[in-house]
Order: structure tokens, then C-alpha cells, then sequence
């Protein structure tokens, strides 16, 4: 299957990692050289990194490699079976994305939008077939968690909704349906919870290590919100938390002071090398 993947940041590199590992044909697309090679970096890493760790095979690292295209041209989504938008959390950009590739794309052609917080509703709307687009929430980062939520557009068909569950299981997700309403499932629950952590340091409750000791080996958690944060980035958790807060208007939802500061020092989380914690290495994903 030809999948392209439109947006080479964080979202959109792993996301493409998690395509093409799962044995499909790639073209990442982003809107300049830079942004392309920034996602080419991101995977040629991951799949590096994983083959280091013994995760694949040295041949099953060049097969990926070689079903990746990259692109700044969105005519080369022409031969997608489907499009995976991961652009800026923004409605109208997402509309007109999805308005551009209409004129691009087979009509069977879906349109899957990674949205974490927007109506996949009104992101339909943009298209002139709304009945092909499926929000697909593709839990960060991608390569790693398996969940993704599958959230149908109220204009949503049937068919698509069938045929993207068919395409998560072929790269081995799984698979939640969400409703279409802010934050769908998971960030409702995740994002206050993490903003809770963080003013309980900003409070001076406990430190870092102690928060994220606490929620992994009292409550079972996998790793500790600072952890995930970090992983995530803080850039994306503000950006969500702003989106929600202002969709939602609960105090909750509002990131922290200690969130912003973190940003203007530059303290993204691993993709910086620092972030709640301090990393030798500049990594995307933690693999």
C-alpha cells in the first residue's frame, strides 16, 4: 500500500516510521528542504538506533530505508491509498490542506487527520468528499505507543471508517473509537493529569524523580509524567493543553507558568538533550 504522510515533524516522522516498519511504501512531505530533513533524520535515527538495540535485523533496517521517499512536492501523494496529515493544530490549515489534495488524489483515496484536540468534523468539512476523512489519533510518539484512536467525522462513511481500522491493524495498532469531542479519550484524561504533576513541582511538593517514582510504582504507570513529557515535548504539551483549555475552559487543562519558561530556555524534553531531565544524546523518539 502507498501511503503518504504529510508533515515531517515529530507526529509525522514517527508516524511514517510506524508505516513503513508495518511494510508499506512511504513519501514523507513537508513544505521546504529543512523540514524534510529534519523527518529524514528523525527516522534514519530511529531505525539506527533500533537496529543497535537489536530491535531489527541490519536488512530489515535497509528494506525500511528503501520504501521511504521524501518530497516537498504534494503531487507526489498523487498515488496514495492514504493520506496522513500531521500538520499544525490549526482547523482552517487542516481544511485547506485536505481541499489541495482533493484535487491531487484518487477519490477512494483516505484522508486520515492526526489530530489530538480539533473536530475531525469540521476538518472534514474542508474536503469536498467529507465521507473519506477519519481522524486517527496516533498516541506520541508514534513508533512506540500502540494505541491510536479512531475518531469518525459526523460525515465519516462507513467504508472509511472500516478500511482505516483494516490499515491500523496492518501496522500493528491498536485500535480505541473515540467520539468526535475535545481530546477525544485519552488527552481528556492525560493532559490535566500531567498539568497536575507539574504544579506539584512548581508547588514544591516533590521533586521530578520522586513524582514520576510515585505514578510508576504505585499506580503502575509505564513511565512517569515527566518521563512522557519529555518524550512528548514540552512544545506539543502546551500547544494541546492551550488548544483544550481553550475549547473546554477548565482551569485544568491551562498548562502551568513552569511549562512556558521551559520553552523560552529552549528545555524541550529529549529532542533538545534537556528538558525535566538531562539527556547525552538528542533523540526524537526514546527507543
Amino acid at each position: 500500500m502507498n501511503v503518504a504522510v504529510i508533515g515531517a515533524g515529530t507526529m509525522g516522522s514517527g508516524i511514517a516510521i510506524t508505516t513503513v516498519l508495518g511494510g508499506h511504501d512511504i513519501c514523507l512531505i513537508d513544505v521546504d528542504e529543512p523540514r524534510v530533513a529534519l523527518g529524514e533524520e528523525h527516522v534514519a535515527r530511529f531505525l539506527d538506533r533500533s537496529i543497535s538495540l537489536g530491535k531489527l535485523s541490519a536488512d530489515e533496517g535497509t528494506a525500511a530505508r528503501d520504501r521511504v521517499r521524501y518530497s516537498t512536492t504534494m503531487k507526489d501523494a498523487s498515488d496514495a491509498d492514504v493520506v496522513i496529515e500531521a500538520v499544525f493544530e490549526d482547523v482552517p490549515v487542516k481544511q485547506a490542506l485536505f481541499a489541495q489534495l482533493d484535487d491531487i488524489c484518487r477519490p477512494d483515496t483516505l484522508f486520515h487527520s492526526n489530530t489530538s484536540t480539533l473536530s475531525v468534523t469540521a476538518i472534514a468539512a474542508g474536503s469536498r468528499l467529507p465521507g473519506r476523512v477519519v481522524g486517527t489519533h496516533y498516541c506520541n510518539p508514534a513508533p512506540l505507543m500502540k494505541l491510536v484512536e479512531v475518531v469518525p467525522a459526523r460525515q465519516s462513511s462507513d467504508d472509511a471508517v472500516a478500511r482505516t481500522v483494516e490499515f491500523l491493524g496492518s501496522i500493528r495498532k491498536s485500535v480505541v473509537m473515540a467520539k468526535d469531542v475535545p481530546g477525544f479519550i485519552v488527552n481528556r484524561f492525560l493532559v490535566p493529569f500531567e498539568n497536575d504533576c507539574i504544579r506539584a513541582l512548581e508547588a514544591g511538593r516533590a521533586d521530578v524523580e520522586t513524582i514520576d517514582a510515585a505514578v510508576t510504582k504505585a499506580l503502575g504507570y509505564p513511565m512517569g509524567p515527566f518521563t512522557l513529557l519529555d518524550t512528548v515535548g514540552l512544545d506539543i504539551h502546551y500547544a494541546v493543553s492551550m488548544s483544550l483549555f481553550d475549547q473546554l475552559h477548565d482551569p485544568r487543562f491551562a498548562p502551568p507558568p513552569l511549562v512556558s519558561q521551559m520553552i523560552a530556555a529552549g528545555e524541550l524534553g529529549r529532542k533538545t538533550g534537556r528538558g525535566f531531565y538531562s539527556y547525552d544524546k538528542k533523540l526524537a523518539f526514546g527507543a
